[in-house]
């Protein structure tokens, strides 16, 4: 499998920006980097730490997480369930209640894939969880 280019992150980061209608110079003082370096950044001239990347994503207010797949750093996960990409997507949460939400969602899906027995019982089918 082919990493994605360098580049690739900077236009991300552009797009996530044009997004979030926030200036170069805005998120430049958000993450806490220079105005020159984020636009090399976004130009693909220059690729960013996983800590330059955690302050761009907080700056921006999206998972540092989809900055680290988009930079090659982390591996892309499983597919996000509609739900899970509707909490992402929510430009009302702050981060840490996506977080927070993610977590719980993520607690419940596999509580409920442990309760299914050998059998492939349906959790909706066992006479504890009445609908």
């Amino acid at each position: 499998m082919q990493g994605p280019k360098v580049g690739s992150i900077g236009e991300y980061i552009r797009e996530q920006r044009q997004r979030a209608k926030i200036s170069l110079r805005q998120l430049a003082e958000q993450a806490g980097v220079s105005n020159p370096y984020l636009s090399q950044v976004e130009r693909g001239l220059r690729k960013p730490s996983a800590e330059i990347l955690q302050q761009i994503a907080k700056g921006l207010r999206i998972s540092a997480e989809v900055l680290y797949v988009q930079a090659g750093i982390l591996e892309d996960r499983e597919a996000d369930t509609d739900v899970q990409t509707a909490i992402r997507a929510d430009l009302t949460l702050s981060e840490r209640q996506k977080q927070v939400l993610l977590d719980i969602y993520d607690s419940f899906r596999k509580e409920n894939a442990a309760n299914i027995g050998p059998d492939h019982e349906a959790l909706s089918e066992r006479e504890d969880l009445e609908p």
